[in-house]
């Protein structure tokens, strides 16, 4: 038995869009560190996800009637 013929056009269709996903994720790597870099220091000590919370009981919503 010899060797199948040509690739088919579906598989080269994948293999695009297989690479040009790729690139998206090196783009998307790319500003993520930049932004990273840009980003002012922290103070030490401080987690910025809850920085601004307050502790203790929330006030209530006044569209809450």
């Amino acid at each position: 038995m010899g060797a199948s013929g040509r690739p088919s056009f579906n598989k080269r269709q994948k293999e695009q869009a297989r690479v040009e996903k790729q690139k998206r994720k090196e783009e998307k790597r790319a500003e993520r560190d930049a932004d990273r870099a840009n980003r002012g220091p922290t103070e030490p000590g401080v987690d910025p996800d809850i920085a601004h919370i307050i502790p203790g009981p929330q006030p209530i919503p006044e569209d809450e009637e």
